[in-house]
C-alpha cells in the first residue's frame, strides 16, 4: 500500500491519486467543484519561484493551489512516476 501524504509535499513531475479531502466544508466543496475528488489522478506540475502557490494538473486542467489548501488534500504517494 502506498503511503498517504499531503498534496503539498509532492515534487514537480510526481503523479499521485487523491485519497481524501480534509479541508473545512466551504473549501472542500470548492475543491470538489474543481474536480478534486477521491480516486482522481493528479500531477504536480510546477511551483512559483517563491514555492507557493503550486500548479497541479487533474482532469485535463491546470489549477494552482496555495500550500495551506493543498496540505488538507491527502494523496497516495506516487513515488517517481511521471507523466510524459
Amino acid at each position: 500500500m502506498k503511503e498517504l501524504v499531503p498534496l503539498s509535499e509532492l515534487k514537480a513531475g510526481t503523479i499521485s491519486t487523491i485519497d481524501s479531502l480534509n479541508s473545512p466544508d466551504h473549501m472542500r466543496r470548492r475543491l470538489m467543484d474543481l474536480g478534486f475528488s477521491s480516486g482522481t489522478t493528479i500531477k504536480c506540475v510546477q511551483s512559483s519561484p517563491a514555492g507557493d502557490p503550486v500548479a497541479y494538473m487533474l482532469r485535463g486542467t491546470i489549477i494552482a493551489l496555495r500550500n495551506e489548501d493543498a496540505c488538507h488534500i491527502l494523496v497516495r504517494n506516487g513515488g517517481d512516476e511521471t507523466w510524459d
